[in-house]
Formats: C-alpha cells, structure tokens, sequence
C-alpha cells in the first residue's frame, strides 16, 4: 500500500513538472523542485527524457546537487556531471558524508577529486581513504567512520560535557559506542539512557554489550540481512581485532534493499538495475543484444525439438495449436518457483541443508497443479478435437511439464549461484529453454507414441 501510494506520488509531480516544463515557464519548475527532498529530486530525474532533465537540474538548488548525485543511478549520474564545471562538483560534493563520497568518487573526474581531497583536513582524507580501501559492495565501504564514542570508565555527565563541546551528532545516532583504550568495541549506551538517569552513574552500569558489530569485510547483503533480522537504526563497524571503524545506518540499508529488489527485477530481463530509462539508443542495444542472442539461440534449441516431429505434426495439425499451451504453462510454472528460489538465495535462505527438500515440496506442488489443470485442458481438448488419445496425451504431457519446471525453478538458480554466476541475471533464459525443449519433446513425443502407432 506504501509502496503504490509512493508511485502515485512520484507520478503526480512527474506529471505537474513536464506541464510547467511543456508550458516554458520555469517559475513552477524552480518552486516545485525545491519543495522535494535529494531522494525525490533523483526520481524525477531518472524519469525525464535528456532535455528536460538537463533543464530541472540546472533548477535545482546547488546545496542539494550533491545528496541528488548520490540518489541516483550509475547511467544518469555520468550524464549530470557531463554538465556540471569542476567548480560546481567541488562545491558539490565537499559536504557529503565520508560514505556517500565515497559512492561517488569514482565517476567524478581526476581535477575534481583533487580539488576535494585538498579542500579535506588530514583526518577526513584519511577516513575516505580507509573507506575505498574496502570492496565497493562490503561494510567497509558503506560505513561513516564518524562515529561518537566513549570511555567505559567515564560517567554520564562527564559524556554530556563531551557532546555539548562536539556541537553536533552524525545523522541517525541513537547510540554512542563504547570502546577500550585500544578503541576496541565493547558496546552502546543508548541516548535515551544518558538522559534519564543521575549523571553521576558509570557508563559501565548503562552498557549494553548484545548488539554484535559487523565485520568490515561482511558482504553488503549479510549487512541488509542483520539489519532486517534486529531492527537496527545503527550498528559498529569493527575489524578482525574488534577495533572500531565506524558505523553503518539505515538509510544505507534502505538504499541496499531498493538496490536487491531493483536488480531481482531486472536482471531476470537481463538488464542493469543502473541502466537509465532514457538511455542512448545505441548503448541500450548493444547491452540487450548479448542476452537476446543468448535467448535466440536457445530458441533455436526448441525449435529443433520441434522439427523433429515435423511429420507427427504433418500428421495431427491439432498437435501445432496444442503444443505452445504445454510450454506457455511449464514456463510460468517455473518462473513462479524461480522468483521464491532467487528471492530466497538473496536472503541466505536457501542452501545445501534444505535444497532436496524444497525441490520435494515444489515438485509435489506442480504434480497436484498439473493434475487440476491438466484434468480441465484434457475435458476442453476432448470437447474441441474429440479425440480421448489427444486428451490423454496433453494431460501427461503438461503435469510432467509442470513438474520438470519446478525441479528446473529450483536448480537452475542453485547451479548458476555455485558456478558463480549471478542466478536473478541469467537463470530465467535457462529455465525458459527447459520448459520449452522439454514440454514440445514429451508433448510430440507422446503423441507420436500413442496416436501414430
């Protein structure tokens, strides 16, 4: 429900800005991106075509023009520097959080980050530095090394002295990190705590040691995963000797989860979840040939299963209007079993421990489902072509059909994931080349065996 009135929103001001932007008057434009938040701004702009994108973001205010690069895409964001003078990407982007720097260092050009690190005091240039030292998708590289933390051996009112002399708090801080003299981690002591209790009390008695910190060389998806899993607003970024580095919050998470769900999307089209929607027409083709030639080829694959029935279809013309039905099903079959097979290897449910058991149930499931709808498609068929061997023949053909496509939902994803390959990205071109090949063999197979004899 969030999520449709999110899109009724972000189509209602797509709509109200390319009116004003239609209309030439730049007045609206100006007022109404500027009532929209960085995170706004970057949706609209991936949903405008280049020359009114080019416009808007001229419009947009230049204290925003760093967090807007951050919340968009790969494609669009090259194309927004493209139009911005090395003055304006300094000016940019010096503010930005350690983090989300980080996120944008590598497309920005040698003079501008030169320009940054220089403009950076010895500490922050050294935090940046540690950051891209990790692997872009690690914890280290989307924690924030500012972090605020604190002597166990203190009291709360020597820690208020502290935070009031700091002036200001990172965003999303609820806790501050208790660490060793060797600033290794220990714990948190929640905000709320050092304001309601004596400030005479030892932060020692207030510690909270059961959170546990996540390891700097974590994947980005086990960060996700934990922060789903506890509910956390924040948590402590540690190294292998539980030495403090920083902290990840939840609007990164937030930006990992979108970014999942974005790829699962289309990279079972085959597509690159930072492609833009109004990307050159050249580029596009050239990214969607590889797999659309991957896809002709395995086309060509069913189509030779089919030829070799040529005469059995010469035969029974019913055959060729029949047999796309046993594929069309066995196709979607799969699919439904191959979305809960990625979903639940993105998330780390599915694994060694349980994948014959998954591969039972799903199998178990097709076989009720093809017994159903193999049951009414045979009474149609007999009614259509009066024909009891032909009703017999595509009510075997697609109940196993419809289980092949499920033990091929399930372990086509887990082989592509073993072989290293990313299953959301390839695994439905594989699974639509076994429903096919294998729905048009057992459905002209059968009937070759059970009409012609």
């Amino acid at each position: 429900m969030a999520e449709a009135v999110r899109h009724d929103k972000t189509a209602r001001q797509l709509r109200l800005l390319s009116d004003a932007l239609d209309s030439g008057r730049l007045g609206p434009v100006r007022r109404l991106v500027n009532t929209l938040s960085p995170a706004e701004i970057g949706n609209l702009l991936e949903s405008l075509p280049p020359g009114k994108r080019t416009v808007v973001w001229g419009l947009v205010d230049p204290e925003d023009d760093g967090e807007v690069l951050v919340h968009v895409g790969e494609e669009v964001r090259e194309s927004l520097i493209a139009d911005m003078d090395p003055d304006e990407l300094v000016a940019a982007v010096e503010d930005l959080d350690i983090d989300d720097l980080a996120d944008l260092v590598e497309d920005l050009p040698d003079t501008v980050i030169d320009e940054v690190l220089k403009s950076m005091d010895r500490e922050n240039r050294e935090r940046l530095e540690q950051v891209l030292s990790y692997d872009e998708d690690s914890a280290g590289r989307l924690m924030n090394p500012d972090v605020v933390t604190v002597r166990a051996d203190t009291t709360i009112d020597v820690v208020l002295r502290y935070l009031r002399l700091r002036g200001e708090l990172p965003e999303h801080t609820d806790h501050i990190y208790v660490v060793s003299k060797r600033h290794q981690y220990l714990g948190r002591i929640a905000l709320q705590a050092l304001l309601t209790h004596e400030p005479g009390t030892p932060i020692n008695q207030l510690l909270d040691d059961e959170q546990p910190a996540i390891g700097v060389d974590e994947t980005s998806d086990e960060v996700a995963r934990q922060f789903s899993d506890h509910d956390w607003i924040s948590a402590p970024v540690v190294d292998d000797n539980n030495i403090l580095l920083g902290r990840i919050t939840i609007d990164d998470v937030v930006d990992i989860i979108r970014g999942q769900a974005e790829h699962q999307a289309l990279g079972a089209a085959g597509l690159d979840e930072d492609e833009d929607l109004f990307s050159p027409v050249l580029r596009a083709t050239k990214r969607r040939l590889i797999w659309l030639s991957i896809n002709l080829g395995t086309a060509f694959l069913a189509a030779s299963v089919v030829g070799q029935f040529e005469g059995t279809i010469d035969k029974l013309v019913a055959l060729a209007v029949l047999m796309p039905i046993v594929a069309g099903m066995g196709g979607n079959a799969g699919t439904q079993v191959l979305a809960l097979m990625v979903r639940g290897l993105a998330l780390g449910q599915v694994g060694a421990s349980n994948i014959r058991t998954l591969m039972w149930k799903e199998a178990r499931v097709a076989l009720l489902n093809g017994i159903v709808l193999g049951t009414i498609l045979a009474l149609i068929v007999l009614l259509w072509f009066h024909s009891i061997g032909l009703s017999l023949v595509i009510f075997v053909a697609l109940t196993c059909n419809l289980v092949l496509a499920a033990i091929a939902g399930v372990m086509v994803p887990v082989m592509l994931k073993r072989a290293g390959y990313d299953p959301a990205l390839a695994s439905s071109i594989f699974l639509t080349t076994v429903t096919d090949v294998m729905g048009f063999f057992t459905f002209l197979g059968l009937a070759t065996l059970v009409l012609l004899r």
